[in-house]
Protein backbone atom coordinates (compact mmCIF):
# COMPACT_ATOMS: atom_id res chain seq x y z
CA UNK A 1 0.00 0.00 0.00
CA UNK A 2 2.86 2.33 0.78
CA UNK A 3 4.22 1.73 -2.45
CA UNK A 4 1.32 2.62 -4.33
CA UNK A 5 1.23 5.15 -2.42
CA UNK A 6 4.58 6.40 -3.80
CA UNK A 7 3.80 6.33 -6.97
CA UNK A 8 0.58 7.68 -6.93
CA UNK A 9 2.54 10.78 -5.43
CA UNK A 10 4.47 10.95 -8.07
CA UNK A 11 2.44 10.71 -11.51
CA UNK A 12 0.21 13.52 -9.68
CA UNK A 13 3.76 15.29 -8.55
CA UNK A 14 5.11 15.23 -12.19
CA UNK A 15 2.03 16.88 -14.14
CA UNK A 16 1.59 19.54 -11.53
CA UNK A 17 5.70 20.42 -11.70
CA UNK A 18 5.41 20.31 -15.58
CA UNK A 19 2.27 23.21 -15.40
CA UNK A 20 3.58 24.69 -13.08
CA UNK A 21 6.80 25.36 -15.21
CA UNK A 22 4.82 26.11 -18.21
CA UNK A 23 3.02 28.87 -16.16
CA UNK A 24 5.96 30.42 -15.03
CA UNK A 25 8.27 30.35 -17.91
CA UNK A 26 4.86 32.19 -20.01
CA UNK A 27 4.12 34.55 -17.34
CA UNK A 28 8.12 35.25 -17.22
CA UNK A 29 7.82 35.44 -21.48
CA UNK A 30 5.07 38.05 -20.70
CA UNK A 31 6.45 39.83 -18.57
CA UNK A 32 10.51 40.11 -19.33
CA UNK A 33 11.63 42.26 -22.03
CA UNK A 34 13.66 39.88 -23.70
CA UNK A 35 16.46 41.53 -25.72
CA UNK A 36 18.17 38.36 -27.47
CA UNK A 37 21.55 39.15 -25.98
CA UNK A 38 23.60 36.37 -26.53
CA UNK A 39 27.17 36.17 -25.31
CA UNK A 40 27.68 32.80 -27.46
CA UNK A 41 29.63 33.23 -31.24
CA UNK A 42 27.15 31.19 -32.59
CA UNK A 43 23.63 30.50 -32.23
CA UNK A 44 22.21 26.55 -33.59
CA UNK A 45 19.03 28.40 -35.66
CA UNK A 46 16.17 27.25 -37.09
CA UNK A 47 13.75 29.08 -39.45
CA UNK A 48 10.37 28.32 -40.20
CA UNK A 49 9.40 28.56 -43.88
CA UNK A 50 5.92 29.00 -45.32
CA UNK A 51 5.49 29.02 -48.41
CA UNK A 52 5.24 31.57 -51.50
CA UNK A 53 5.20 34.83 -49.24
CA UNK A 54 5.84 33.89 -46.36
CA UNK A 55 9.14 31.89 -47.76
CA UNK A 56 10.29 34.67 -49.43
CA UNK A 57 9.62 37.23 -46.32
CA UNK A 58 11.42 35.05 -44.08
CA UNK A 59 14.29 34.46 -46.78
CA UNK A 60 14.75 38.26 -46.61
CA UNK A 61 15.05 38.15 -43.17
CA UNK A 62 17.56 35.57 -43.11
CA UNK A 63 19.28 37.89 -45.73
CA UNK A 64 20.07 40.75 -43.02
CA UNK A 65 21.34 38.01 -40.53
CA UNK A 66 24.85 36.91 -39.78
CA UNK A 67 25.63 33.88 -41.37
CA UNK A 68 28.56 33.48 -38.81
CA UNK A 69 26.53 34.40 -36.05
CA UNK A 70 23.62 32.07 -36.40
CA UNK A 71 24.55 28.42 -37.93
CA UNK A 72 24.61 26.24 -38.06
CA UNK A 73 20.91 26.78 -40.05
CA UNK A 74 18.23 24.57 -40.07
CA UNK A 75 15.40 25.59 -42.41
CA UNK A 76 12.32 23.67 -41.67
CA UNK A 77 9.52 23.20 -44.39
CA UNK A 78 6.50 21.63 -44.87
CA UNK A 79 6.36 17.77 -46.33
CA UNK A 80 4.36 19.31 -49.98
CA UNK A 81 5.99 22.62 -50.10
CA UNK A 82 7.68 21.74 -53.81
CA UNK A 83 9.20 25.64 -54.10
CA UNK A 84 10.42 26.66 -50.68
CA UNK A 85 13.59 24.57 -50.84
CA UNK A 86 14.80 25.83 -54.24
CA UNK A 87 14.68 29.38 -52.71
CA UNK A 88 16.32 28.40 -50.05
CA UNK A 89 19.21 26.70 -51.88
CA UNK A 90 19.60 30.03 -53.59
CA UNK A 91 20.61 32.06 -50.88
CA UNK A 92 22.50 29.37 -48.88
CA UNK A 93 25.65 27.52 -49.03
CA UNK A 94 26.94 26.11 -46.38
CA UNK A 95 26.67 25.30 -42.71
CA UNK A 96 23.06 24.58 -43.15
CA UNK A 97 20.05 21.92 -43.66
CA UNK A 98 16.60 21.42 -44.90
CA UNK A 99 14.20 19.17 -42.76
CA UNK A 100 10.33 18.43 -43.78
CA UNK A 101 7.62 17.30 -42.10
CA UNK A 102 4.00 17.60 -42.16
CA UNK A 103 1.99 20.83 -42.56
CA UNK A 104 -0.32 21.98 -39.80
CA UNK A 105 -2.67 23.47 -41.96
CA UNK A 106 -4.08 23.35 -45.67
CA UNK A 107 -5.46 26.00 -46.74
CA UNK A 108 -9.10 26.21 -46.34
CA UNK A 109 -8.84 23.37 -44.21
CA UNK A 110 -11.49 23.23 -41.24
CA UNK A 111 -10.56 24.39 -37.80
CA UNK A 112 -11.88 20.87 -36.50
CA UNK A 113 -10.03 18.92 -38.67
CA UNK A 114 -6.90 21.42 -38.20
CA UNK A 115 -6.28 19.83 -34.55
CA UNK A 116 -5.61 16.35 -36.15
CA UNK A 117 -3.28 17.45 -38.31
CA UNK A 118 -1.58 20.08 -36.04
CA UNK A 119 -1.08 17.20 -33.54
CA UNK A 120 0.70 14.73 -36.03
CA UNK A 121 2.72 17.58 -37.45
CA UNK A 122 3.71 17.92 -33.74
CA UNK A 123 4.59 14.83 -33.06
CA UNK A 124 6.74 14.14 -35.80
CA UNK A 125 8.28 17.26 -35.50
CA UNK A 126 9.94 16.59 -31.68
CA UNK A 127 13.14 14.69 -33.10
CA UNK A 128 13.73 17.16 -35.47
CA UNK A 129 13.86 19.90 -32.82
CA UNK A 130 15.36 17.74 -29.83
CA UNK A 131 18.01 16.41 -32.30
CA UNK A 132 19.13 19.63 -33.56
CA UNK A 133 18.30 21.53 -30.20
CA UNK A 134 18.28 24.90 -31.15
CA UNK A 135 19.12 28.02 -29.09
CA UNK A 136 16.88 30.57 -31.39
CA UNK A 137 13.92 29.86 -33.96
CA UNK A 138 12.53 32.44 -36.27
CA UNK A 139 9.32 32.33 -37.94
CA UNK A 140 6.74 34.84 -39.79
CA UNK A 141 3.68 33.38 -39.47
CA UNK A 142 2.78 29.92 -41.48
CA UNK A 143 1.24 27.24 -39.66
CA UNK A 144 4.05 25.27 -40.21
CA UNK A 145 5.88 27.22 -37.08
CA UNK A 146 3.23 26.10 -34.76
CA UNK A 147 4.66 22.75 -34.24
CA UNK A 148 8.08 23.78 -34.01
CA UNK A 149 7.98 26.17 -31.64
CA UNK A 150 4.80 24.23 -29.69
CA UNK A 151 7.64 21.34 -29.57
CA UNK A 152 10.72 23.87 -28.60
CA UNK A 153 8.52 25.11 -25.51
CA UNK A 154 7.33 21.94 -24.16
CA UNK A 155 11.50 21.06 -24.21
CA UNK A 156 12.12 24.27 -22.65
CA UNK A 157 9.66 23.15 -19.70
CA UNK A 158 11.37 20.10 -19.11
CA UNK A 159 14.94 21.65 -18.93
CA UNK A 160 15.90 19.95 -22.40
CA UNK A 161 16.50 23.00 -24.53
CA UNK A 162 16.99 26.67 -23.56
CA UNK A 163 15.65 28.08 -26.88
CA UNK A 164 14.58 31.33 -27.72
CA UNK A 165 11.70 32.25 -30.35
CA UNK A 166 11.63 35.29 -32.41
CA UNK A 167 8.12 35.79 -33.86
CA UNK A 168 8.48 38.73 -36.95
CA UNK A 169 4.51 39.09 -37.86
CA UNK A 170 3.75 38.55 -41.84
CA UNK A 171 3.85 42.12 -43.78
CA UNK A 172 0.69 41.53 -45.23
CA UNK A 173 -0.85 41.71 -41.46
CA UNK A 174 -1.62 45.57 -41.28
CA UNK A 175 -4.62 45.33 -38.62
CA UNK A 176 -4.92 41.54 -37.06
CA UNK A 177 -2.59 39.09 -36.24
CA UNK A 178 -2.76 36.23 -38.43
CA UNK A 179 -4.14 33.23 -36.56
CA UNK A 180 -0.55 31.97 -35.48
CA UNK A 181 0.69 35.58 -34.24
CA UNK A 182 -2.78 34.84 -31.88
CA UNK A 183 -1.38 31.66 -30.35
CA UNK A 184 2.91 32.66 -30.45
CA UNK A 185 2.20 36.22 -28.77
CA UNK A 186 1.56 34.04 -25.11
CA UNK A 187 4.84 32.18 -25.86
CA UNK A 188 7.34 33.64 -27.98
CA UNK A 189 10.13 35.76 -26.74
CA UNK A 190 9.65 38.42 -28.83
CA UNK A 191 6.67 39.63 -31.29
CA UNK A 192 7.58 41.65 -33.74
CA UNK A 193 5.21 43.20 -36.04
CA UNK A 194 5.33 45.77 -39.32
CA UNK A 195 2.75 48.25 -39.04
CA UNK A 196 2.55 50.58 -35.72
CA UNK A 197 -1.15 49.60 -35.23
CA UNK A 198 -0.97 46.40 -34.33
CA UNK A 199 1.23 47.64 -31.31
CA UNK A 200 -2.48 48.32 -30.04
CA UNK A 201 -3.57 44.51 -31.00
CA UNK A 202 -0.77 42.43 -29.28
CA UNK A 203 -0.04 43.90 -25.91
CA UNK A 204 4.03 42.90 -26.19
CA UNK A 205 4.46 43.42 -30.00
CA UNK A 206 7.90 45.71 -30.70
CA UNK A 207 7.74 47.68 -33.59
CA UNK A 208 11.12 48.56 -35.69
CA UNK A 209 9.67 49.44 -39.26
CA UNK A 210 9.44 47.19 -42.13
CA UNK A 211 11.41 44.37 -41.98
CA UNK A 212 10.66 41.98 -44.81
Amino acid sequence: MEGFSIVLFLTLLAPTAFLVRAVYLIFQICTCDCKLLSQESKLRTIFCIGSGGHTTELLRLVKNLSTQKYQPRLYIVADNDVSSEVKILNIESTNFSVSRIPRSRNVNQSYYSSVVSTLYSTFLTVPVVYNFKPNVIFCNGPGTCVPVCVVAFLLRCVFILDCKIVFVESICRVRTLSLTGKILQYFADIVVVQWPQLRDVCFRAKYFGRLT
